[in-house]
């Protein structure tokens, strides 16, 4: 699932960052080493989650591996250890700043864990713990886009902040629908116990409604083909239907899916294929 989504992400944000200076797009060797950093961050966050959920994952998770002794906290840091030093030596063969912006968003990844361990505002509620960890992907977003900036490869300009946007939205649908149900045990962590399913169902689709605004400012200067991605907006719609027809269970996580990946992958497509 990480391989898939860092691939598809990096992709999708370095195609289109590319494509949108003019220029034609075909993944190079400083691409796949976006890629697998990506990919290897994501795992490094994984692993730090297994350790700050330990207590939560003992009640409505007992099957982690933490939990049930398949591998230690030692271990866990170890990998950690370990991944580090690839993901800064991969780096350092495209830019010092490359090599930052990377340990910026793993290093704020650990301050996380910190900020949770000591603040039980932050580590319970929901929404304020997500305002707080999210823009760790923000910063592996801002990595992808950097490190092409100081490549030469793009000119950093407001478009960019749009392309991240785009993906904020892609991601923080996923985030949502796989939070939002009708019902919620006792201790759970829901959005929607906070905002109510018809609340969290609102932001869900309003999310998805944010990335394809994200891809009409963007694209349509290169006209109706250009805007072939937005076709994945039927996902979410689907899936908003169901979810309110239903009064119960939870978001069709199928169709938030299907919304990451198709959307990514149009856009990765549409990168190489436009200019």
């Amino acid at each position: 699932i990480y391989a898939t989504y860092g691939l598809l992400w990096v992709l999708a944000l370095e195609g289109s960052a590319v494509a949108l200076t003019g220029t034609a797009w075909r993944p190079t060797g400083a691409t796949w080493v976006r890629v697998l950093s990506v990919v290897l961050a994501l795992l490094f966050l994984r692993m730090l989650d297994e350790q700050k959920d330990l207590a939560y994952d003992r009640v409505h998770h007992p099957d982690r591996p933490l939990v049930t002794g398949a591998i230690t906290v030692a271990e866990l840091r170890g990998a950690m250890a370990a991944l580090t030093a690839v993901v800064a030596g991969l780096n350092a063969a495209l830019s010092a700043t490359a090599v930052l912006l990377i340990l910026a968003a793993l290093g704020y990844g650990v301050f996380l864990a910190v900020l949770e361990r000591l603040s039980a505002a932050v580590r319970d509620r929901h929404l304020l713990n997500l305002a707080v960890t999210y823009p760790v992907q923000v910063l592996l977003g801002v990595y992808v886009y950097g490190s092409l900036a100081a490549a030469g490869t793009v000119t950093a300009d407001r478009r960019g902040a749009l392309l991240l946007g785009l993906c904020a939205c892609v991601f923080l649908h996923f985030e949502f629908a796989r939070k939002t149900a009708w019902e919620a045990e006792p201790g759970t962590h829901l959005y929607s116990a906070d905002l109510g399913p018809r609340g969290s169902a609102a932001v869900t689709a309003a999310l998805a409604a944010g990335a394809v605004v994200c891809q009409v400012v963007l694209f349509a200067p290169d006209g109706a083909v250009g805007l072939l991605p937005c076709l994945t907006a039927v996902l979410p719609a689907w899936g908003a239907r169901r979810f309110l027809a239903a009064r119960r269970g939870g978001w069709p996580l199928l169709t938030a899916t299907g919304f990451v990946v198709t959307t990514y992958l149009a856009l990765a497509l549409r990168a190489v294929l436009l200019p």
